[in-house]
This record gives structure tokens, C-alpha cells and sequence, in this order.
């Protein structure tokens, strides 16, 4: 697919930016011309002149001559030139004429490529050296030239280009000749710029439209021990440290690896061959398709099948000495799972083969579309910028999100795992097939891999019932936190500069992207989605899409149904406008109209006040409504709401109808109500709350607590509200209500009258917990068919919400576990409160139960084991120890570079070491941002992970006084981080008297206050 209209260096008014730039050289004059009056005294000295500069002129030739012949491009048609400084060009004359040439075009100086070439197809081999962890390659690239052009310009960075050729079409073998003639275009010369990561080769003569070339550079790097481009890791195995090396290009990292051109648009094949040492095995995108020993049996050589056609971010490889177990999906893929040899051998793989196997058949099924290649590899890694990468054909995965041990893995670990994988093998349609064309629509592939995270694990645990209950906990809820700042921003944002690119990659576009695609879903109905989304991926199947790609071709499904919406027209309000409504609904007090009618307002909803009342932005909403009483409740109506106040009718109701807004929340807004309905809500859920649906009863639950945070609600609504928690018997209710009780406790929990927040959570809990009790310590033998997984999740909160918030009997059996592990060396302690137990003993218990985990962590062979004994660490109160470990966690050696970012953040999450974590931040910032900067998204998840829990004015200046002195580089994340923090000392300036006061009188539902 060919750059868009709008793309840098796009054809415009018929003109590429090469042929402006090749008619100015052919009209500018070489020297100024200078009017003379010439003297009669003067005709002999001017005579003279003239001759003495015919005579340098002459000499200036042979020396342009001789300087074509020895140095202009090497060997014909390259250059030699290590570091390819511009010096190398010989003669003033020449330099003058490349600035002259530079002020003309310098297309190298735009952030995009230009334009005027399009990538076909990579010939690349690497010759990769794992002793001292460099490689070195040869890349030839068949480019199309679209607009007449001298300059090639593509990516490169940390990269050392050594040699450059380009040949036209029908060069020896398509080739670059190494001898005169063979098609060989001369090279001026070649040079990197490295402040847009791009490679600029000047050429002799221009490049002709419509015509085919081929480009080859030699280069060699480092194979860096950083966590992008081409990387190296480490493991331990029999007390023998070993390496590996792998990829990670996305989204701007291939041209760490290679000269190409580094934009998903230019969509090209591959053919690659890696070269190493024979004890090490090579993985890549492809089947290997050929390969031998050298001579001497040191060094093998794989060459891979040729790809179909991809961006360069989808392009691995990896090289490493790991094992694997393989199987067959129903339609021949083979399925292949890499990892380290004593995890292959102790069966943690198999768990994910398992899984991929089944949703490869899924996809096939509900897309209409095959999978495209021939074999799917999951590479397991011990360390990985991301939790998994969707390379077509060799994804990679942190170990930790793939890798299980059924004998001591929790339910939620086993389900956080299963969505990784649903999220990733989604990506080999959304992402891999059907690619955005610029990161501004990352969410066309993110939304989509996110959403289906929750359909993809519902075919596989149907019991699990994720789309219509944790989708609203663990996506709709947490990313309306984020998009109700004014420091949001839309979906599909504006990306121009490289540094811009990272940035995009937030969970606004994975969030937000999945909860709008459910909420259009939802419209559509799944049957119409379905049929659009296999026309979508069939008519951009190897390319590229837009959104309104998208856009186009659903309203193209709803006109074959005879529904005429305009899909475009109302999503564009979503993804261009930032943030989402919220509706006010009220029964019609009009004496005009009858009681069939109700009253819906929209408008912003943002946390701050700043930016309210902003009337120029809207939405076209799909409200659904439904009307109730104590005994009954009708059918759901659609309403769409297009402007600012509408009055729409319903059935009829009287003084004891309540109304119900955005029913199982499909929609991606807050709905509000007139006091009265919130009354007579409240009132249903105390009596007879089944009759309201668990995901209303979850949004009742997060809708209430947020309004009253911003201000549109008073605070006791909420509170009077989770007032019947104790009769609540699912899981749901309870998981969005625990999130919004822990927002709070991170403002109240450093306050002197924190005992009585803690107090009233504790007897909203007391009685169910008692009820649900303990879980068995028997282990099931790692069944993961759970027939009570939403009742073991209940059980798991409801412990984790008795002990963190004081019950005496919680605290009283977690020591007991830890004391029985402790004294028989064998862990009893059920695996699905694990977590729950270590960090309340570390928390309660001495400083022997602390360093008896630390021991535990480095012993242990299991993923999600070390996972959360590390994190238990953090728990403890005693500020030395929670200093000591945040220094050790800079020691790769000790705490991998991605588990690093979780322990500061879970010290800052505790109240003992919030200071600690934001001192050890800003004192460690330039270590932080070195390491994990150009990774931006893990550097986001830091920074909010620390801040968000900071609330007092102090900690307020203390941010502003870093962020002016140290926050360049850190994107969004600083300003974003400010304004939470803002909020937080708002509420306390605000809200906190009244919250306490409401506290102390704690109402009965029957007469409840709403000041």
C-alpha cells in the first residue's frame, strides 16, 4: 500500500519533493556572475587573469577526475567510509557543491521518510558473534522508486554503515557489479544523521520513476544489553551462566539492527540468513529453509523461508541455546514453544502450547481468515521490555507471562497468562495481517488485541465469563481513571516526531481501543461485527488499513442489512475527541409532558474542573435504559443521544420507578441521576439486589464512587451505596468496589483519623469473609478447568480486603501459614492467596521472615512464584529493609531490569515506604530514565506507579520542583502524574472533613444523608 496524500514527502500538485529539488540544481548557476567595468589601463592585468584562471580550472578538473576515479564511490559504485563523515569528499569545489545540493532538499532533515522509494523486498545476513556480542550483515533492499530522486534516504541507527552500492535493475545478478558497468549507479557519498535515526547515500545521477534498483550495506554493532534492536539476556542453568540474543523492533527499533526503512507502511519480504556458532540454535519469523556446518564444524549457517510481505517492526529473529515442545494445530501449523531447558523439561511450556493450539482454530473460526504462515514459535525469555511481543511467526514472551507451574500458580495468574496469550496470537491478524499505516491508529490493533483478550478467553473458559464481567473491572473502570483527566488525550493522536511514537503506546489506546470496539460490537450485534471485521481483514490483508478503513467497510456491513448508520460519523466523535460523556438521566418534571418521558444531559466528564462546560464537544451516544421497581424490570431500550439535552420517551413510571442507565455497560461513558433515583437505587440493592445484573451492580459501584470524586455527586452516595455489600454474593460488585475502596485508602491512609475508613470497610467485609472462609491447602493438581473460579475469586478478595485493612483473625492465620512454612521448610499455603499471605506475614512479622523470602526468591525455579515473593518484599514495615531492597533492585544480577520497576512501585504503594520510593526515584532518576527512557511505556508505568500516591502539599512542590528540573524525556507520563496529584491534594482540601464526618455518622439506608 503507497504513503498517503498527506505523508511527508507525498506527491503534491503532481510534484515530488525529488523533482523540485533535481529542477532547482539544473537551473541554479555553479558560480554568481559579476558585472566588470573594465579600465583600458587594466586590459593586460585582466588578460592575465583570465589565463591564470583557465589554468586552475584545468588542474581543477583532472583533480575532480581523479577524485571520481580513486574516492567518489569505491569500487564503482560504494564507499569505504567507516563513521561516513561528510570530510571524505575531496576538493572544496565538491564540498561546496554538496551545500549548495544539501539547501535544495535535505529531505533527511523531516522526521518521515520522503516518499520518493518503496521497499520490496530484503536480502539480510548476519553473521552474529555471541562471545563478544557483536554482529555484523549484509543487507540488499530492491526499492521502487516513485518519484525521481539522488538521495536515498532510509533508517539506521547505532549501526556502523561501512560500505554502500546501488545498482539499476538488471545489474549481475541483481547485484551490485563491483565493476564498472553491470548497472552500477555511483555514490557520491553516504553519511548517517543521526538526530532522526536516518542513513542519507547521495547519488551521481538520479534515480528514474517507475524504475526498480537494488540497494546493498554492509554494516556491523553491538549487540546491545539494553532491552531493544538486537539484545542480549543471560540465565542461569546448573550454576552456569548462559546467553541468548533476540529482537525487539517495535516500534521504531529494526533500524538498530539494520539499514531499512523503519515505517509500517513500507511493507516489504524478507529473506534472512544468520551465521553463528554451532552450539547455539537460530529462530526466526519463517521455517528454516536451508542450512550447513562450515568446514571446520564451528559456525552454522540458517537461512530462512521468505516472509510475506510486513512491516520491518514484525520482522525476529534470535539465536540462543534453548530447547522446545511442539505440537499440531488442526489445520497443520506447527506450534512450537522455546525456552530454557529445565523449564521445557519441567513442562511449563506446555500449558500455553496447549492454549495456542486451541485459539489458532478459534481465530480461524471467528475471523473467516487462515492463519498465514506455516509455523507459530513462542520464544520464552528471561527478560523483555514487555510482557510479549507479536512478531508473525516467533513471538516473544517475558517468561513470566507464559511460562507455568501448575503446582503453585494462582487462578489469577493462570488467567493473566491465558489473556497475554489471547492478546498476542490476536496480533497475528490485528497487527501482523492488517497493519495501521501510521502509529497515530496503534488502537486498530491494540483495541482489537485487547478486546479480544476477553472473547479469546471466554472460548477457551466459558465458566470464566470475562467480556461481560472482569472487562468492565480490569478495562472500562481503570482506563475511564485516565481518560477523565484533562491530560488525556484522543485515541488516534496526531504523530509526527520519532519520540512521539513510544508514546502512543499507553493504555488509552489498549483500553480505551478495546471498551469502544465492544461498545460499537454491541451496536452492530455480534453476528454483523463479525461478517465486518472478516471483510475488513480480507480487503487489507497484507497492507495496510486507517480508521477509516474500518469505518468504511462496517457501514458498508450495517447498508447489507438495511441499517444506515454512518459508522464513521459517530465513531470519529470517540477517537478525535479525548475523555467520554457523562449522562445526567431524570424522569421529565415538565407539566407538559406525561411521565413516559425522561430528561438526558450530556456533557464532559473530567475529574478537574478546568475544561468543564466546554460545550463545543459531543458525542453520539448509544444510551441503553431500563426501568424498574422493587419487583420487576423491563426489556433494555436503545436511545441515541446526539445533542446536549434530550427528552425521549419510555414506558410509564410512577414515584417508585427507578431508571437504570447504559445497561451491562456496553457503553464507554458515567451515567448520573437526580438524587431520588440514586434513593431509590440504593434502596434496591439493599432489599433486592439480583435484580439489578452483576456488571449494573459493578457500574453502580464505580460510576457512584467517580462522580463523587469529581465533584458531581456528594460523598455519601457512594458510601451508603456498598452499604449492602454484605449481602453481595458475586465476585464482580465486590472487585470494583474493593478497587474504589483502595483509591481511597491511598488518600486517607497517612491521616490521623484513618481508624475510622478502616474501621467501616472492615464491617462491610466482616461477614462475608467469615462466610467464605479460608481456601483448602489442598493443591489440585493444577487443573485449569476451574468450576468455581468466579467463588475462589470472591474468596481471594475478600482475604485480601480483611487482612490489608486490619482483621485481626486474617492477620492472626497468614502468620500462622508463614510460621508452618517456615519451621516444616514445606509451603502449604494455597497458591491462589500466596501473595496475599507473604505480604501480610513480611508486613506483621520480623526480620527473619524477610530475609527467609529474600532466600526463597533466588531459590526458586518457578516464574510466577519469584514473582510475587519478590513484590512480598516490599511489604514489610521496617524502612531499612525496604531501603535495602530498592537498592539491590538496580542489580541486574539480583533482580531482573523489569521487576525492578514493580518494586519501586509496590514500595511506593506501601505507606511505610512511600517516602523511601519517591527519594530513591528522583535520587536514581538518570540511572531510571538511561535505562528504561527509550522503553517508554515501562517508564510511564513508573513514574505513575510512584506518584499516584502521593497527596500532601509538600509532595505536590516536591513534584513540580522535579519535573522543572529533571522531567525531559519522560513523554506524558510527568504532566499526567501532576495533575493526579493535584486531584489528590484537591480531595483532601475539598472532600476530606465531609468524608470523615459522613464517617462518624454512618446512616442507615432507610434514612440516608447525602451531605
Amino acid at each position: 500500500m503507497g504513503l498517503n496524500d498527506s505523508s511527508p514527502g507525498a506527491v503534491r500538485n503532481g510534484r515530488g519533493p525529488s523533482e523540485q529539488w533535481a529542477e532547482s540544481l539544473s537551473v541554479r548557476p555553479r558560480t554568481s556572475g559579476r558585472h566588470m567595468t573594465v579600465h583600458k589601463r587594466l586590459v593586460l592585468a585582466f588578460a592575465l587573469s583570465i589565463l591564470t584562471l583557465i589554468v586552475v580550472t584545468a588542474v581543477a578538473v583532472v583533480l575532480g577526475v581523479r577524485f571520481e576515479e580513486c574516492g567518489g564511490g569505491g569500487e564503482e559504485s560504494g564507499a569505504r567510509v567507516p563513521g561516513a563523515s561528510p570530510k571524505s569528499n575531496g576538493s572544496r569545489g565538491e564540498r561546496v557543491w554538496d551545500r549548495w545540493e544539501e539547501e535544495a532538499g535535505q529531505p533527511w532533515r523531516r522526521s518521515r521518510l520522503p516518499g520518493t522509494l518503496r521497499p520490496r523486498h530484503y536480502d539480510l545476513d548476519l553473521a552474529v558473534c555471541m562471545d563478544n556480542f557483536t554482529f555484523s550483515g549484509e543487507v540488499s533492499i530492491d526499492i521502487e522508486c516513485l518519484n525521481a530522486t539522488r538521495v536515498i534516504v532510509l533508517h539506521a541507527d547505532r549501526i556502523q554503515v561501512e560500505r554502500v552500492h546501488v545498482t539499476a535493475e538488471g545489474g549481475a545478478g541483481g547485484r551490485a557489479a563491483g565493476r564498472p558497468g553491470g548497472g552500477a549507479i555511483r555514490v557520491h557519498r553516504h553519511f548517517p544523521f543521526p538526530a532522526n535515526q536516518m542513513y542519507v547515500v547521495v547519488l551521481h545521477r538520479e534515480l528514474k520513476a517507475n524504475r526498480s534498483y537494488r540497494l546493498n550495506l554492509t554494516f556491523h554493532a553491538d549487540i546491545q544489553d539494553e532491552l531493544l534492536g538486537f539484545f542480549r539476556s543471560s540465565y542461569t542453568l546448573h550454576g552456569e551462566r548462559r546467553y541468548l540474543a533476540v529482537t525487539q523492533f517495535s516500534p521504531t527499533h529494526a533500524r538498530k539492527a539494520f539499514p531499512c526503512f523503519d515505517e509500517p507502511v513500507y511493507k516489504a519480504t524478507f529473506w534472512l540468513s544468520l551465521r553463528h556458532e554451532s552450539h547455539y540454535v537460530s529462530l526466526s519469523n519463517m521455517p528454516v529453509e536451508s542450512g550447513g556446518l562450515s568446514e571446520d564444524g564451528g559456525l552454522l549457517t540458517q537461512r530462512f523461508a521468505r516472509t510475506p510481505r510486513m512491516s520491518t517492526y514484525y520482522l525476529a529473529w534470535a539465536v540462543c541455546n534453548f530447547t522446545y515442545r511442539e505440537t499440531h494445530s488442526d489445520s497443520g501449523v506447527t506450534i512450537r514453544l522455546y525456552a530454557r531447558p529445565d523449564a521445557i523439561a519441567s513442562g511449563a511450556g506446555d500449558y500455553a502450547l496447549h492454549v495456542t493450539k486451541r485459539l489458532l482454530g478459534f481465530y480461524q473460526d471467528y475471523f473467516k481468515v487462515q492463519y498465514s504462515l506455516p509455523k507459530l514459535d513462542l520464544l520464552a525469555v528471561p527478560k523483555h521490555p514487555y510482557a510479549a511481543m507479536e512478531n508473525w511467526g516467533l513471538s516473544v514472551f517475558v517468561e513470566q507471562k507464559i511460562l507455568l507451574d501448575a503446582q503453585v500458580s494462582s487462578s489469577s495468574y493462570r488467567m493473566e497468562l491465558t489473556m497475554v496469550l489471547v492478546h498476542e496470537i490476536c496480533h497475528q491478524w490485528f497487527g501482523d495481517l492488517v497493519t495501521p499505516v501510521w502509529w497515530e491508529d496503534v488502537w486498530l490493533k491494540e483495541g482489537f488485541a485487547h478486546y479480544f483478550e476477553y472473547v479469546g478467553t471466554d472460548f477457551l473458559f466459558p465458566k470464566w465469563n470475562m467480556e461481560k464481567q472482569r472487562f468492565l473491572t480490569d478495562v472500562l473502570h481503570e482506563v475511564m481513571l485516565l481518560d477523565g483527566l484533562g491530560s488525556s488525550h484522543p485515541i488516534s493522536q496526531e504523530v509526527q516526531q520519532a519520540a512521539d511514537i513510544d508514546r502512543v503506546f499507553d493504555w488509552i489506546a489498549y483500553k480505551k481501543g478495546a471498551a469502544l470496539i465492544r461498545m460499537l460490537a454491541n451496536v452492530m450485534g455480534q453476528r454483523l461485527f463479525r461478517k465486518g471485521l472478516n471483510d475488513y481483514l480480507l480487503s487489507h490483508m497484507y497492507g495496510n488499513a486507517a480508521r477509516e478503513d474500518l469505518w468504511r467497510t462496517l457501514s458498508q456491513t450495517m447498508r447489507s442489512e438495511g441499517r444506515d448508520i454512518d459508522v464513521g460519523a459517530v465513531m470519529d466523535g470517540w477517537t478525535l475527541q479525548m475523555g467520554y460523556p457523562v449522562l445526567t438521566i431524570s424522569k421529565n418534571q415538565s407539566e407538559q409532558l406525561s411521565t413516559h418521558y425522561i430528561s438526558v444531559s450530556q456533557e464532559h466528564f473530567l475529574y478537574g474542573q478546568d475544561g468543564r462546560g466546554n460545550r463545543s464537544v459531543e458525542w453520539q451516544v448509544p444510551l441503553t435504559v431500563a426501568v424498574g421497581n422493587e419487583s420487576w424490570v423491563c426489556p433494555e431500550t436503545l436511545i441515541w443521544i446526539h445533542n446536549r439535552t434530550e427528552s425521549h420517551w419510555l414506558v410509564e413510571m410512577d414515584d417508585r420507578s427507578w431508571l437504570l442507565g447504559n445497561i451491562n455497560q456496553t457503553g464507554y461513558f458515567r451515567v448520573n441521576y437526580d438524587l431520588q433515583n440514586w434513593k431509590l437505587l440504593i434502596q434496591q440493592l439493599h432489599t433486592r439486589p439480583q435484580l439489578i445484573s452483576v456488571g449494573n451492580r459493578a457500574g453502580l459501584i464505580d460510576d457512584a464512587f467517580n462522580l463523587a470524586r469529581a465533584g458531581y455527586l456528594p460523598p455519601g452516595i457512594p458510601l451508603q451505596l456498598i452499604g449492602y455489600l454484605p449481602e453481595e454474593t458475586a465476585f464482580l460488585p465486590w472487585h470494583a468496589a474493593s478497587r474504589a475502596l483502595y483509591q481511597l485508602d491511598k488518600l486517607l491512609d497517612r491521616t490521623d483519623d484513618y481508624s475510622l475508613f478502616s474501621d467501616y470497610v472492615l464491617k462491610q467485609v466482616a461477614s462475608r469473609y467469615h462466610h467464605m472462609g479460608w481456601p483448602s491447602n489442598v493443591v489440585d493438581g493444577g487443573d485449569v478447568l476451574q468450576p468455581s473460579y468466579h467463588t475462589e475469586e470472591l474468596q481471594r478478595e475478600l482475604i485480601m480486603l480483611a487482612c490489608s485493612f486490619g482483621n485481626k483473625q486474617c492477620h492472626r492465620q497468614a502468620v500462622a501459614y508463614i510460621s508452618d512454612w517456615i519451621s516444616s521448610n514445606k509451603n502449604r499455603i494455597p497458591p491462589n492467596i500466596r501473595d496475599v499471605v507473604y505480604c501480610t506475614g513480611v508486613s506483621l512479622m520480623d526480620e527473619d521472615v524477610w530475609e527467609f523470602i529474600w532466600m526463597k526468591f533466588h531459590s526458586s525455579k518457578a516464574v510466577s512464584e519469584k514473582k510475587i515473593l519478590l513484590e512480598a518484599l516490599t511489604c514489610s514495615d521496617n524502612t531499612f529493609l525496604l531501603n535495602r531492597l530498592l537498592n539491590l533492585s538496580l542489580t541486574s544480577e539480583l533482580v531482573a531490569e523489569q521487576d525492578a520497576i514493580d518494586v519501586i512501585i509496590h514500595v511506593g504503594r506501601n505507606p511505610q515506604g512511600r517516602r523511601l520510593a519517591w527519594s530513591f526515584f528522583r535520587d536514581k532518576w538518570d540511572v531510571l530514565n538511561a535505562r528504561y527512557g527509550e522503553a517508554l511505556f515501562m517508564n510511564s508505568k513508573l513514574i505513575s506507579g510512584v506518584t499516584e500516591f502521593l497527596n500532601t502539599e509538600e509532595e505536590l512542590v516536591e513534584l513540580n520542583h522535579f519535573i522543572r528540573s529533571s522531567g525531559v524525556g519522560a513523554g506524558p507520563a510527568l504532566p499526567r502524574a501532576l495533575e493526579i496529584v493535584e486531584g489528590n491534594v484537591r480531595w483532601h482540601r475539598l472532600h476530606r472533613r465531609h468524608f470523615y464526618q459522613w464517617l462518624r455518622k454512618a446512616p442507615s439506608p432507610a434514612h440516608a444523608s447525602w451531605s
